[in-house]
């Protein structure tokens, strides 16, 4: 059977690859220290498990509009106003089956072929991925750790070409845990304002930031007319496997991605969404705690990285990956990884799952408790050990 085209221009996310590498590898007996998949290890809170169970029990089980249930575009609306994040109506509200689908549906309403779309390179791997899908071309904005792995505004600038259509930010940041500063937001605003270019903010982190107030290019005046805004319930309200994600889109963009929505996959499952109101609505301790929890965990991780003789980290501002060096170890981070893998008992990925400017370092979610991050920090020292040994 041979398939279309267009299928070798799409990419994967590794960290679902080494996660069934480690699944086998336990499955045979050993143990391992999962610290490559990107989740928080915290239970859904209570409140929003029970809302769902009432939603079902109440017969929201059907078809809803396929851009959301009102009453939760209402609550998203809210919520970022509430939270002074944007002001916002209802109507450019657009609720997903995760927060993919808001990637893949602004990409794919407006690149195509001989358009030119900014990343960040190390980063999420699907921003590549599915603007190579959609015909246009990845160019990679790169993040380079002399500049705490935030983009640099006149590097951005000098990347825009008369074909770039569409500029991806991410912050707080994954893979590297970084931030932008209100500065660099109001540059790279002035820079998409001066090209034209639309921005699509993803945000999925933004309760996670542990060093000072976040950061967004919709903190600058007329740019919610030119960003779309990504966010969910997977990172805020420990809401992984729930697959609920909305994006807050300019006027225009609404009703093409609401088609895309109805081609793909017709709505959002009905009793999550009034579940996912009830985490908008509902007490934020529990957010609170689980981001003390990452906070601590950081400490450790990064204390514990730079520890280890050939390896370094800069502290992370928010997130839960830490990104260290490891180039003075002088082997690719793929065959590091591989080797915590397979020797060390310790899942991670290589900073080259997130792009080419990722090689010479490693990624380590640090949603694990704090003995297993210890453990594996331990682990990587002994390793690093032999390796040195021959």
């Amino acid at each position: 059977m041979k398939l279309a085209d267009r299928m070798r221009r799409l990419g994967t996310e590794s960290a679902f690859e080494v996660l069934a590498r480690a699944k086998e590898l336990e499955r045979g007996g050993r143990e391992i220290i999962h610290l490559e998949i990107g989740e928080p290890d915290f239970d859904t809170p209570p409140h929003i498990t029970a809302a769902a169970a009432e939603a079902l029990h109440s017969g929201h089980t059907h078809y809803v509009p396929a851009p959301g249930i009102p009453e939760l575009r209402l609550a998203v609306a809210e919520f970022l106003d509430r939270t002074g994040r944007m002001s916002t109506t209802p109507d450019r509200v657009v609720v997903t089956p995760g927060a993919k689908p808001i990637m893949f549906f602004t990409i794919m309403a407006l690149c195509q072929e001989g358009d030119e779309v900014l990343y960040p390179d190390p980063g999420f791997p699907m921003y590549a991925s599915i603007a190579a899908f959609a015909g246009a071309r990845p160019v990679a904005v790169p993040l380079r750790e002399a500049n705490d792995f935030t983009i640099d505004p006149d590097e951005l600038a000098s990347l825009v070409t008369d074909r770039t259509k569409l500029l991806i930010l991410n912050s707080p940041h994954n893979p590297c845990g970084s931030a932008m500063s209100a500065e660099q937001a109001e540059a790279i605003a002035a820079i998409a304002i001066e090209h034209d270019l639309v921005v699509l903010s993803d945000e999925v982190y933004w309760a996670l930031q542990y060093d000072g107030k976040h950061h967004s290019v919709l903190d600058v005046d007329g740019m919610a007319a030119r960003t779309v805004l990504l966010d969910g319930w997977s990172k805020t309200f420990a809401m992984t496997g729930w697959r609920l994600g909305f994006g807050v889109f300019p006027e225009a963009l609404v009703e093409p991605v609401s088609r895309l929505v109805i081609n793909s996959v017709s709505c959002t499952s009905a009793f999550s969404q009034h579940a996912a109101i009830a985490a908008l609505r509902g007490p934020w301790d529990d957010v609170d705690r689980m981001a003390e929890a990452f906070r601590q965990r950081r400490d450790v991780i990064v204390s514990g990285l730079n520890a280890v003789p050939g390896v370094s980290c800069v502290v992370p501002a928010g997130a839960f990956y830490a990104f260290p060096n490891v180039r003075e170890v002088g082997l690719p981070a793929a065959d590091l990884a591989d080797m915590m893998l397979q020797r060390a008992g310790v899942a991670c990925l290589p900073g080259t799952a997130f792009g080419s400017y990722g090689e010479g370092y490693l990624r380590f979610s640090y949603a694990n408790t704090i003995d297993n991050i210890q453990a594996a920090t331990a682990a990587l020292n002994d390793l690093l050990r032999e390796v040195s040994h021959g």
